[in-house]
């Protein structure tokens, strides 16, 4: 798939909490395919301590307006930086970077996002809905407060939540919900995106379950294009970049 390096205008950046903040993005030009997973490489400018771009999540995309949005966590100096973006600003991005999920071949799925991993998963649901599939989520976050534009999760599929201290949907972990307890799971496929450990855990529960599973990686990277091998991940087919042969990986192929 060809990649753009593009000057994108900021329409609007809005703070959704202390963490988390959301870009939406413009373009004259009109946007390439862009699939569920991939992601962007962003500049930022004006700030030499992170001269490296930083790998961001396309979290949603609307080709009639020619917009990118892109939901950002506050995690260091970069996106920090990040953050302090105005409308009518200019942000470079190298897009659409990466390989992306595999649609299903029955309307059996299961999207989980956890942390970080949630902000794909829009663009994931609504992609798929375009197919004709009607994905179900289960979303984890850390409290009632943490929890990022419920309203338009809605809108693309049937969601379920979990919080670590139980102040919204059941208490705990993704992994802890009563969807995995059910005697008969209702879903044939997952497609995931989160922490390592929550990866690691759900590639074990779906072998139980025995469903495909499907998961996007958040390894660190630095350049995007496969070069710098810092984002290298261990499979039983030899080492993968992330960034090139991933961000998605069968989960069974993994070696954890």
């Amino acid at each position: 798939m060809k990649k753009f390096i593009s000057d994108f205008e900021v329409l609007y950046n809005l703070r959704l909490n202390n963490q988390y903040f959301l870009l939406k993005l413009f373009n004259e030009e009109p946007l390439p395919p862009i699939l569920p997973a991939q992601f962007v490489q962003v500049k930022i400018e004006d700030s030499p301590e992170t001269f490296l771009r930083r790998p961001i999540s396309i979290h949603d995309v609307n080709y009639e307006k020619n917009t990118i949005s892109l939901l950002i966590r506050i995690a260091g100096k970069g996106t920090a930086k990040l953050s302090e973006i105005k409308a009518g600003e200019k942000l470079n991005l190298v897009y659409p970077l990466g390989n992306s999920f595999n649609l299903p071949l029955e309307d059996s799925i299961l999207l989980v996002g956890g942390g970080c991993g949630v902000a794909p998963m829009l663009y994931t649901a609504k992609y798929f809905m375009q197919f004709g599939f009607n994905p179900t989520l289960l979303l984890g976050y850390r409290d009632k407060n943490s929890i990022l534009r419920k309203e338009r999760f809605e809108k693309y599929g049937n969601v379920f939540y979990t919080t670590d201290d139980g102040s919204y949907g059941e208490k705990g972990t993704v992994l802890e919900h009563s969807i995995f307890n059910s005697e008969l799971f209702p879903y044939k496929n997952i497609y995931a995106c989160g922490p390592t450990v929550m990866l690691k855990n759900l590639t074990y529960k779906a072998k139980l379950l025995n469903v495909t599973l499907e998961v996007s990686l958040e390894n660190l990277m630095a350049c995007g294009i496969g070069a710098c091998l810092c984002c290298v991940q261990n499979t039983t087919e030899g080492h993968k970049c992330v960034c090139v042969d991933g961000p998605v990986l069968k989960a069974n192929e993994i070696i954890w």
